[in-house]
């Protein structure tokens, strides 16, 4: 039997972002896959948790093994593999996990939502549609083709700054501490170092950034401390790649965003 086209459409995309994502890691990076090993990028699509009270699944995620991507309801969510940046988001804690394995709560979570969301802005940015894209004219949004109604589900809560920090309990419902929404202070420090850098994020900030991921050093950071001491470990790596003009460039950031 010949696989439906929407199967066969959704499946050839997320093989493509895939194989976008393998070479800009391979390319940028001098990284083989995820693991650092050539791991295979195993994936599933049309993914849904057989909840009767919603159509579709409204999410993706990297399991520790796979990742899988929702088709959303069709109301409000569009599917998950839709969007390059979306895969590469996800790919994106798969790399986490196999380098700094940061816990999942507090700052060490919001964290590892943000690195995360740093790579996947970088990618998309590599990929833009008219070719590759200076950090200063990207519009550094993530994800804004998932939604079919754009703001139905409100006003974004990430903050920018310590002094706006949540504080939330480590449950599922209060996001392990807050982590999708406190992860905008170093999301912001990495925007504010990307375009003070470099022209293309990927040269400049994300070369710090993914030195500071693959730094054995992240392995021992304190979940609850988290920011202040990846911030410290950028600065290492922005002083050893770029001197003082780069060591600058990150600190600032780093100050602005209260975090140092």
């Amino acid at each position: 039997m010949c696989p439906r086209p929407r199967t066969t459409r959704t499946r050839a995309r997320c093989m493509s972002s895939f194989k976008k994502i393998a070479d800009f890691f391979r390319l940028e990076f001098q990284r083989d896959s995820i693991d650092g090993h050539g791991m295979d990028y195993i994936a599933s699509v049309h993914f849904d948790d057989d909840d009767s009270r919603t159509p579709g699944y409204n999410n993706a995620f990297w399991n520790g093994r796979q990742w899988a991507f929702g088709d959303g309801d069709y109301e409000v969510f569009n599917g998950f593999s839709n969007l390059l940046e979306v895969t590469a988001n996800e790919v994106t804690h798969a790399l986490t996990q196999y380098t700094a394995e940061l816990e999942y709560e507090y700052q060490s979570g919001a964290l590892n939502e943000s690195i995360s969301d740093a790579f996947a802005s970088m990618i998309k940015q590599y990929y833009a549609p008219g070719g590759k894209q200076k950090a200063k004219d990207a519009d550094w949004l993530i994800g804004e083709g998932i939604f079919l109604v754009p703001g139905v589900v409100g006003k974004d809560r990430q903050v920018g700054s310590m002094n706006d920090y949540q504080f939330f309990p480590n449950t599922g419902y209060g996001d392990y501490g807050g982590v999708h929404i406190n992860s905008g202070i170093p999301n912001r420090a990495f925007y504010l170092a990307a375009t003070t850098l470099g022209d293309y994020s990927w040269e400049g900030a994300g070369k710090v950034w993914h030195a500071s991921l693959t730094d054995p050093e992240l392995q021992d950071v304190i979940r609850k401390r988290a920011f202040q001491e990846f911030a410290h470990i950028t600065c290492k790596h922005a002083q050893t790649m770029g001197g003082q003009p780069w060591l600058d460039g990150v600190k600032k950031a780093w100050t602005i965003v209260g975090v140092l």
